[in-house]
């Protein structure tokens, strides 16, 4: 039997153990339309009775010692080194994933468990000083449950980046993967903890449709949402979240500038957009969306960009050497190229592709454009390169932050110029001398406006911020003496 096994999953969700399901949905293959497998449909019901059961659990693996929370996150990730093979092998087959980013993929989630493995450990608060004869702590707790709603893109890193630092911290966990990605972003979770040794009932996947979101985030229970996905879906969640007073950290979408500054290396600069644009098919939060280029080189380098596009083969990749693998679903591709063709008959032009290629979408390059059209002002979600030119800084100041999200940005050419461009800029991160996509399980990560609520993923700061609440404590020697 393998680790990922269907025998185990094959009908089931898990909580409080695997449990079948008499609702469930086909594990498919986006590339071909092959059936991977089935998994169970949690309900509504289903989750108030996790959401119960995990508020029991919640107490006792808080108080279960540092050393051991460390410990189950510290063979959490050695778990996803041994059986990142077959790990990746299911990014490849459910999500779509080229070989190269199902391996980036499964690096960052090691890494993010050695990460939180370190949690437990950090300092849980901070003593205050006191005008009165008495010691004044500010210490962390435990939120409770979290509910956690993961994306398809890269399904495993971002469920994992806040179901490892939460379970890591004391707290309990509720996890709704994308029902398109139910494996790879929520049975390779739920299975490596199980054999990391998190006790039954501390972690609970419940796949299922939007009425099994909404469930987790009303279940009374859950204290704190954690959502990646679309800024739509994100307002929703938020103003739900917002009238039953709950904290809700949303890591939203984002149409993401690279800035190609005058002098700059137009080969190495259109290396960098072509990856920034076209890795994963473009179906990444932090994806590059909007190329503005210096009008010196715009020519040259949307030439350069247009040829490694050409060069960018689309394909299968469980069975091809391939670029580019399928878009998650045909609603998907055809929402693409819906754009692309919307943008031309507007008046872009095809520097290259602008075609569908089976279930995928071949690498486009977009010229003449004007800032009205869908294709600059989306977030597309697909591999597309939209390119303009700016004359001075402060034109391309106000080009990037003339748009509704504020994610990522890169910056390319000289880094004095692209300091002070940076100073100018809204944008949870900024880049210079690198493409738009970025992330480490150190580093705080969230992005301003539309693309949510600010960097609550990544490193101790920000987990803790996000996954536990602060509480005063005061101790004094004796009672102290009142007026009363």
């Amino acid at each position: 039997m393998t680790f990922l096994d269907s025998a185990v999953w094959g009908g089931k969700f898990c909580s409080d153990g695997w449990r079948h399901s008499p609702a469930r949905q086909p594990v498919t293959e986006p590339a071909t339309g092959d059936r991977l497998g089935t998994v169970g449909v949690a309900t509504a019901e289903d989750v108030d009775r996790a959401a119960a059961r995990a508020a029991e659990t919640q107490r006792a693996w808080a108080a279960t010692s540092p050393q051991r929370r460390a410990a189950v996150l510290r063979r959490a990730g050695e778990l996803f080194t041994e059986h990142a093979a077959e790990i990746e092998d299911w990014l490849v087959r459910e999500a779509g994933s080229v070989r190269s980013k199902a391996g980036f993929e499964t690096g960052l989630a090691i890494g993010e468990c050695f990460e939180c493995a370190a949690l437990p450990a950090h300092p849980q608060g901070e003593v205050l000083t006191s005008e009165d004869a008495r010691w004044s702590l500010a210490r962390r707790r435990p939120a409770g449950v979290v509910g956690v709603i993961a994306p398809f893109n890269f399904p495993l890193v971002l469920g994992l980046r806040s179901v490892a630092p939460a379970l890591a911290l004391g707290n309990a966990v509720l996890l709704k993967p994308d029902p398109r990605t139910a494996v790879s972003g929520g049975v390779v979770i739920a299975r490596i903890f199980e054999e990391a040794g998190l006790p039954a009932g501390v972690l609970h996947l419940l796949p299922g449709d939007g009425a099994v979101g909404r469930a987790v985030v009303e279940a009374p229970e859950v204290r704190v949402v954690s959502f990646t996905g679309s800024t739509p879906v994100g307002r929703a969640i938020g103003e739900r979240a917002g009238r039953l007073l709950k904290r809700a950290h949303l890591e939203l979408g984002g149409n993401n500038a690279l800035v190609v500054l005058p002098g700059a290396d137009v080969a190495r600069a259109a290396s960098a957009g072509a990856f920034g644009s076209y890795l994963h098919q473009g179906q990444i939060c932090m994806t590059t969306g909007r190329h503005i280029v210096h009008e010196s080189l715009v020519d040259e380098y949307t030439a350069a960009l247009a040829a490694k596009a050409d060069a960018l083969r689309v394909g299968d990749p469980a069975r091809e050497d391939v670029a580019l693998g399928p878009l998650i679903d045909r609603g998907q591709l055809e929402r693409v190229h819906g754009i692309v063709t919307d943008s031309v008959a507007a008046g872009a032009k095809l520097a290259a592709g602008g075609e569908i290629d089976g279930a995928g979408y071949r690498a486009t390059v977009l010229t003449g454009l004007t800032t009205d059209m869908p294709a600059w002002r989306e977030e597309i979600f697909g591999p597309v390169a939209p390119v303009v030119s700016f004359s001075t800084t402060e034109e391309a100041a106000r080009i990037v932050n003339d748009c509704e999200y504020g994610l990522s940005v890169g910056i390319l050419g000289d880094v004095g110029t692209a300091m002070r461009l940076a100073d100018r800029i809204d944008s949870g991160k900024v880049h210079i001398n690198e493409q738009t996509v970025s992330d480490e399980p150190n580093a705080p990560f969230g992005g301003v406006k539309a693309s949510g609520t600010g960097s609550r993923f990544g490193g101790p700061a920000a987990n803790a911020e996000a996954f536990t609440e602060t509480q005063w404590l005061t101790v004094r020697p004796d009672i102290a003496d009142y007026p009363f």
